[in-house]
């Protein structure tokens, strides 16, 4: 019998399962539920995978989020000038938060409105494009609507799979988007023009309330089926060891 589990702790396995057979890379996980899902990773499945503390070390522990004096076993001091040299060889996967993510992948964290007379100022370009080009590049949105799901990007501030394929050789080396996590679901570009595609529903989600929270044509599998449920020794992790204080239902809360 599954244990139960809530909608937040499906998202935080969701996130975990992108870095599976990744190898031996850095782990760049932003936001609550990402970095709970990448380190839920590297304490069951991918231990060979490197995570940082945020801050200038890479650390060999699986640490607790939000506790301020939580132990670190640091195996490699990482300072901001020695981060680039990762970033631009490659052997990273981040993922990022998208305000709009649009159905080839091009993400927008930078403003909304037109550019010439923006509405809302957001967080800017920040690494988008670099990661794009240089880093394997996943992203999670908690609240997925036809908002944040849109036809077209206000601006690209990560380049989609149109751009790279626009931009020919110097994108093809590493440009690669492998997921987009959602509260609702799992999205993947696995597709003939690099659209977007519905890989699996969260557990109380539908597709039609995938669809209808959509702002352009999603691409459906006929055997399209439901995102894989944490285990026991998940659910212990993430809420024993990971997460003892509840963040992630902050950010998702249970329907």
């Amino acid at each position: 019998m599954t244990a139960a589990f809530t909608r937040a702790e499906q998202c935080c396995v969701a996130v975990a399962e992108t870095f599976r057979g990744n190898g031996e890379i850095l782990a760049n996980p932003i936001g609550t539920i990402p970095m709970i899902g990448g380190r839920l990773a590297k304490a069951t499945f991918a231990p060979e995978i490197v995570m940082t503390d945020g801050e200038a070390c890479l650390i060999e522990n699986v640490m607790p989020v939000g506790v301020a004096d939580a132990e670190r076993v640091v195996g490699a001091w990482n300072p901001y000038r020695a981060m680039f040299d990762i970033v631009w060889n490659g052997p990273r996967h981040v993922m990022m938060g998208a305000t709009q993510i649009d159905r080839f992948g091009n993400q927008n964290i930078a403003m909304l409105g037109a550019l010439d007379a923006p509405k809302v100022q957001l967080l800017g370009f920040r690494g988008a494009p670099g990661n794009t080009i240089n880093n394997r590049t996943s992203y999670w949105v908690p609240s997925q609507s036809p908002k944040s799901f849109v036809a077209g990007v206000d601006v690209a501030s990560g380049i989609g799979y149109d751009k790279a394929a626009a931009l020919g050789q110097r994108a093809a080396r590493f440009h690669c988007l492998p997921r987009v996590i959602s509260n609702l679901g799992v999205f993947d570009f696995e597709t003939p023009d690099g659209t977007m595609r519905l890989r699996s529903f969260h557990s109380g989600v539908t597709v039609d309330d995938i669809t209808a929270a959509t702002g352009f044509e999603l691409v459906v599998p006929d055997d399209v089926g439901e995102t894989r449920a944490p285990t026991e020794d998940e659910l212990r992790w993430i809420r024993d060891v990971i997460d003892p204080n509840g963040m992630r239902e902050q950010e998702v809360p249970n329907p």
